[in-house]
């Protein structure tokens, strides 16, 4: 059986958008990145929202485009080996700009539980709105959050609402700039 991550980075109210839809106050410093990275490296397989990928796919040309930071750079190299998958019914194939990479036009929470069990390592979850029913399931072996220090009084939430699941903190740490790392695994 494969591990099902589910991975946020989220407000200190628990939203991973404000409501215009922006996140740029959750942009991590190398410190915090470099964490990620490290946590990260266990990821074999991402299953995407059509909005997730297009905010991430930059990563697969990350050092042409934008640099050679190192800390972005072992990220980019981390996200081109992992296969991934696409949840839409809307995007089309000529979207898909990444290589290792597969649109599902209808994936259901069974599904995510059935690629995590078919791969090896672990299976990211990216984006609230795709992990949501799969949370409410209890589906979900393992969450990881950062919590950055805004509040942004609403927006896209970190969690379903409906949601209710018993949670044993397995790990935390704590960041120069305020942040904070969670790790919880069901109880």
């Amino acid at each position: 059986m494969g591990t099902l991550r589910y991975w946020a980075n989220m407000s200190a109210d628990g939203y991973t958008a404000d409501t215009e839809g922006k996140f740029d106050w959750a942009m991590p410093t190398d410190e915090v990145h470099a964490f990620v990275n490290e946590m990260e490296a266990d990821v074999s397989t991402y299953v995407l929202g059509r909005d997730m990928y297009r905010t991430q796919v930059f990563w697969e040309t990350y050092e042409e485009q934008y640099g050679n930071n190192p800390v972005h750079a072992r990220f980019a190299s981390i996200w081109r080996a992992a296969d991934k998958f696409v949840a839409s019914s809307t995007l089309p194939q000529k979207a898909v700009t990444s290589k290792r990479t597969r649109i599902i036009r209808d994936l259901r929470p069974a599904d995510l539980r059935r690629i995590a069990d078919e791969r090896p390592g672990v299976t990211a979850v990216g984006g609230p709105t795709l992990a949501a029913e799969a949370i409410r399931q209890g589906l979900i072996d393992d969450f990881r959050f950062i919590v950055f220090p805004e509040v942004v009084g609403g927006g896209l939430a970190a969690l379903p609402p409906g949601a209710r699941l018993g949670l044993r903190l397995a790990d935390i740490r704590t960041f120069s700039d305020g942040s904070v790392y969670l790790r919880y695994t069901p109880r």
